[in-house]
């Protein structure tokens, strides 16, 4: 199963993650929003940041997940390299996410491409069909 793919997108940058889980298709989705400025797979993973993200729904919470790993771009200047321990929690109404990031500082990468500014709920996607979880994102650049 592939991890993610790119989509057309007029503007900005569009694309869909996939996972056996949900767990697994988020995390995808923040491996394929990072490849956009950089090769993640080049990213060492050197320090270790929690992640925690809340939301009133599925995709309120993929959206509130990947705001996180733009604040710290841009407070702590990180790149993920991959993502541990990542559990998404369902109480009530309410889902909460925790994950821990590894990864290193931007200034020891060459980007690739443009930075990602925001996560939009534009054509935003999450869904499971069959034993396969997507989710589907635009982001800003």
């Amino acid at each position: 199963m592939k991890q993610y793919e790119y989509l057309p997108h007029t503007a900005d940058v569009k694309f869909r993650a996939y996972g056996k889980t949900l767990e697994e298709a988020f995390a995808n989705a923040a491996t394929a929003m990072f490849n956009v400025m950089v090769e993640t797979k080049e990213v060492k993973p050197k320090v270790t940041k929690t992640i925690a993200a809340e939301g009133t729904d599925k995709e309120s919470l993929l959206q509130s997940f990947l705001e996180q790993f733009i604040i710290l771009l841009d407070t702590d200047n990180f790149f993920l390299s991959k993502l541990k321990n990542i559990k998404i929690n369902r109480e009530g109404k309410k889902y909460s996410l925790t994950a821990v990031a590894a990864g290193d500082e931007a200034k020891n990468y060459e980007t690739v491409g443009p930075q990602v500014k925001a996560c939009t709920y534009n054509s935003m996607l999450v869904k499971q069909e069959g034993k396969q979880w997507i989710v589907q994102v635009v982001v800003d650049i």
